[in-house]
């Protein structure tokens, strides 16, 4: 399998892939509104990779869990602008609006939120810090692992007709909201599939 590197190539095939897909928006579901970044960045070695972060064991929402920069979008504020203040608050990553590559379909959660990804593109000398009040760990996955074989997986379980999504990384399971973002980053930026991923499902335990 080839490598994907991190490259104005790469760049480019996901601009035009996210731009001829089209996401998908929600509205009018009195869903909470919140943003996420999905950040491309060097890998090593120049291997592409997407940031995860490990958020603080202290938070009192999802403490401890992986997920992708973002949160709650302000009043008066866009997604877009959201997003790119959410990583720079939580993982030091100042990004300018030229840096977005596109956008990825609104995904609605179980605890009553509609989650806007910005998949955006951060340069080579980007620097980027834990910020201790929200974030425990920065993590750069390779794509490459998004796109082994088996991976992600779509498991049947008893509390509803959708398949629950889930990847196996770092050493543990990453659920949706953030695994569906990512399969449907890779379907659609990577691979330029027509892939609508609102349907996957959450683990029951996140159903609050």
């Amino acid at each position: 399998m080839k490598q994907l590197r991190f490259d104005d190539s790469l760049r480019a095939d996901i601009s035009r892939n996210l731009a001829r897909r089209g996401a998908a928006p929600l509205h009018g579901r009195g869903l909470k509104r919140a943003a996420v970044c999905v950040i491309l960045t060097d890998g090593g070695e120049g291997g592409a990779a997407l940031v995860l972060t490990l958020r603080a064991k202290h938070l009192s929402a999802h403490s401890g869990q992986f997920a992708l920069p973002g949160g709650r979008v302000d009043a008066g504020e866009s997604a877009a602008d959201a997003a790119l203040r959410e990583a720079h608050e939580e993982i030091g990553l100042a990004l300018a609006p030229d840096a977005i590559l596109g956008w990825l379909d609104d995904y609605p959660t179980r605890s009553g939120y509609v989650i806007t990804p910005i998949v955006v593109w951060a340069p080579n000398d980007a620097a980027m810090s834990a910020n201790p009040a929200e974030v425990a760990e920065i993590y750069r996955v390779p794509l490459d692992e998004l796109i082994r074989p088996g991976s992600p997986e779509f498991v049947a379980i008893a509390e509803s007709d959708q398949p629950l999504i889930r990847y196996p990384l770092l050493g543990t399971l990453i659920h949706a909201p953030t695994a569906a973002v990512i399969y449907q980053f890779i379907e659609v930026g990577v691979h330029g599939h027509a892939t609508r991923v609102a349907h996957l499902e959450q683990p029951v335990w996140a159903w609050r």
